[in-house]
């Protein structure tokens, strides 16, 4: 009897541990219905085909119009026959439900119905992951990523929340110490956003302070093995269309949404330089992340790699060249899992919600004869400026609970490093000493 009872324990204790998760997963999946009813005014009122319709309603996504700006009604292959400004995972996506559509009667709402689909079940999967990081005592500040306000006006827009599960799910392989699957997962993540690249400093950071190398080294070698499988079939058989985002993304000049682009339009001497761009977007990420090293390696307390995480990828955010609407999507889950504290979220969560609307009525007051629908650019900069300096006030607060562990809310319940893996628990091997 013994035999036969196993597997009958066995799925009665998986079924137990997934009980918790499904309010979560019903929550998510009312996030993303939120999120599809948003763009109501574009997708059933066809706003999106009107060049200030889709900003004046609020519903504009990128997917829509690149059914035809990346020529795929034209039956291009991505790469191939069409050079496409994103990595391989998101070129994969497109051809996969490009073959899908293209015999249906209106294949551009179809591709972004399609699109939208496999968005939603990522959130799904990225909020029921981010549950698990932040484990039994505060799994649900995963709500946080399922209704967050700036998900819903955001999360369409792009093909980001792909990104964010990849991501997610990597830094749970490394908390369950699957070293491998971690790395294959970043790798995967990486291949289809360049964001993900910032979470191997935090693991190296914590890596040379507890002297863990080997389960880090898997993980690179899982995420370099995995991205080179995914990229060099199509750098070696179409360089030139595979090339095209690390082009457009050197190339590009200040843009929307960065502080960049405040220096630039205010012609800044230096920082608004376009010419000296580059450098200094390298020299100030460069700066921010010495600055996270030299805390990480002197702090009394080892920090945790969610918060890490978090500062890294602000970091990033901060200084990159341009800052779209839907990159918050990228930060909800870090900043939660780093400091689970309502009242700094929900202020930067209204500094999201007013860059958002912002933007697009920038937009349409910068087209000509429509300047009275819009607003001027010293009003779209308080916006710019407004989650910049939530996120940083976020960062320092972040930077307090690593100096000063009791304010943590996370180590208040006895926890090192929920999320942490193979430092969670573990010793000290490299620390410098201020004092």
């Amino acid at each position: 009897m013994k035999s036969l009872q196993s597997p009958l324990n066995t799925v009665s204790g998986l079924g137990a541990r997934a009980v918790p998760y499904i309010p979560l997963a019903l929550f998510a999946g009312l996030g993303a219905l939120l999120s599809y009813l948003w763009k109501w005014p574009c997708r059933f009122g066809g706003a999106w085909n009107h060049g200030t319709l889709q900003f004046t309603n609020f519903c504009y996504t990128d997917i829509y119009p690149l059914w035809w700006n990346e020529k795929l009604n034209e039956g291009k292959v991505p790469y191939f026959d069409y050079p496409v400004e994103y990595p391989v995972g998101i070129g994969g996506i497109m051809e996969f439900f490009r073959r899908i559509v293209t015999p249906m009667s209106d294949p551009g709402t179809a591709f972004y119905d399609l699109t939208v689909i496999l968005m939603a079940l990522c959130l799904v999967v990225g909020v029921l992951l981010m549950a698990a990081l932040a484990g039994p005592v505060r799994r649900w500040d995963a709500l946080w990523y399922a209704l967050a306000p700036a998900l819903i006006l955001t999360a369409y827009i792009n093909w980001d929340l792909a990104a964010n599960a990849l991501s997610l799910g990597a830094l749970l392989a490394w908390s369950k110490r699957r070293q491998w699957l971690a790395g294959v997962l970043l790798g995967l993540a990486i291949a289809t956003k360049f964001y993900p690249l910032m979470f191997l400093g935090p693991l190296f950071l914590l890596t040379l302070r507890t002297g863990k190398w080997v389960p880090f080294l898997k993980t690179i070698g899982g995420a370099a093995g995995i991205w080179i499988l995914v990229n060099v079939p199509i750098m070696l058989t179409a360089f030139d269309g595979w090339k095209r985002f690390y082009v457009f993304s050197q190339e590009r000049p200040a843009d929307w949404g960065s502080i960049w682009y405040f220096f630039n339009q205010k012609q800044w001497p230096i920082l608004g330089d376009a010419d000296r761009l580059d450098t200094l977007g390298v020299l100030s990420l460069g700066a921010f992340c010495l600055a996270i090293a030299v805390l990480t390696v002197t702090a009394r307390t080892r920090p945790r790699l969610m918060q890490l995480c978090f500062l890294t990828l602000a970091a990033f955010m901060l200084t990159n060249k341009v800052w779209s609407p839907q990159y918050v999507l990228w930060l909800i889950p870090f900043a939660v899992l780093a400091r689970p504290n309502w009242k700094a979220i929900a202020l930067w969560q209204v500094a999201e919600c007013w860059y958002f609307f912002a933007i697009w009525l920038y937009l349409v007051g910068i087209q000509p004869g429509n300047e009275a629908l819009g607003i001027s650019g010293d009003t779209y900069f308080t916006a710019v400026w407004g989650r910049a300096i939530t996120i940083l006030i976020m960062m320092a607060l972040v930077v307090r609970d690593i100096l000063k562990p009791d304010k943590d809310v996370i180590r208040q319940a006895g926890i090192d490093d929920q999320a942490g893996g193979v430092f969670d628990g573990a010793p000290d091997r490299f620390r410098i000493a201020l004092s």
